[in-house]
């Protein structure tokens, strides 16, 4: 009886340990989709902590400008413990940064994606600013779900409070690679 339940553990520390991906396997993954330059890595040694961080282009000037913002751009990050990502993040944490003399989103600020299969609501952002930065962060926590529905849409247009955005073709490479990275299996 001992031999069968001894072969069953063994089984599925394989299938467990198969299902992981160590931070040396995402560097590598991030250096092979050559997303060095929008996509990060990091372990810090004194939290036992993985963060895995994707800082997207600006938006079109256009529409920026439509916003009445300078720039906006958004960036993305999760963290998991150790040097091991066991499982895909349930969330990740989406914040669009507006660099603005005056707030454009303080009033309104959620968030509609507009997808091949009709909109998504991503919901309310937490609003925040800091006093003479002139920035104003409307962070959101995205179902990983969502970001891959997000991923594999062409032509991605959303609204954000009342503006209108497209996510660039950059910005969309980026957000398929992130999810690439989070897949452990």
């Amino acid at each position: 009886m001992k031999k069968p339940i001894s072969i069953a553990l063994i089984l599925l520390s394989a299938i467990s340990a198969a299902a992981q991906k160590t931070n040396d396997a995402i560097a590598k993954q991030i250096k092979d989709l050559r997303a060095e330059k929008t996509i990060t890595l990091s372990y810090d040694e004194s939290s036992g902590a993985s963060k895995i961080f994707a800082r997207a282009e600006n938006f079109a000037d256009g529409e920026s400008r439509a916003a009445g913002v300078e720039a906006m751009n958004f960036g993305m990050a999760f963290f998991y413990v150790g040097k091991t990502l066991a499982a895909p993040p349930d969330t990740i944490n989406l914040t669009f940064m507006a660099l603005t003399k005056k707030p454009r989103f303080a009033a309104a600020h959620n968030w509609v994606a507009t997808l091949t299969g009709g909109p998504l609501d991503l919901g309310d952002a937490r609003y925040a600013t800091k006093k003479g930065e002139n920035i104003e962060y409307l962070n959101f926590k995205i179902s990983r779900t969502d970001l891959a529905m997000l991923a594999a849409s062409t032509n991605v247009k959303f609204k954000l409070g009342t503006f209108d955005f497209t996510f660039t073709p950059a910005q969309m490479t980026m957000l398929k690679n992130l999810i690439a990275i989070t897949e452990t299996h």
